[in-house]
């Protein structure tokens, strides 16, 4: 019984370093174009909804990332970020990569 308990607790420790282990480089850059972007400059949202009856209600909300309140480029954001994420650096420049467009 003994070696079973033993397993039952090994096993979420096991699955929660996995969630740690490096993704592949082009993973981690499309997932670090999203930071790059907010180092930018603040990103803004906003909506409104209308009904049979008219206006119904409306948002607007703003997002400013530390980075961008740093004033770190968002080149040096990037990279930073891939390589935390795979371990490696980008395959090429964020000014590069498909998909990239600075707000």
């Amino acid at each position: 019984m003994r070696p079973r308990g033993a397993l039952c607790l090994l096993t979420p420790a096991m699955l929660g370093l996995t969630a740690c282990a490096p993704v592949p480089v082009d993973q981690a850059e499309r997932s670090c174009l999203t930071a790059a972007r907010d180092a930018s400059g603040p990103r803004t949202e906003a909506g409104f909804g209308v009904g049979s009856d008219g206006f119904r209600g409306g948002y607007f909300s703003v997002g400013v990332s530390s980075d961008y309140m740093a004033g770190r480029d968002p080149s040096e954001v990037f990279e930073d970020c891939v390589l935390r994420r795979s371990g490696q650096p980008p395959s090429r420049p964020l000014y590069e990569q498909p998909g990239w467009r600075a707000s």
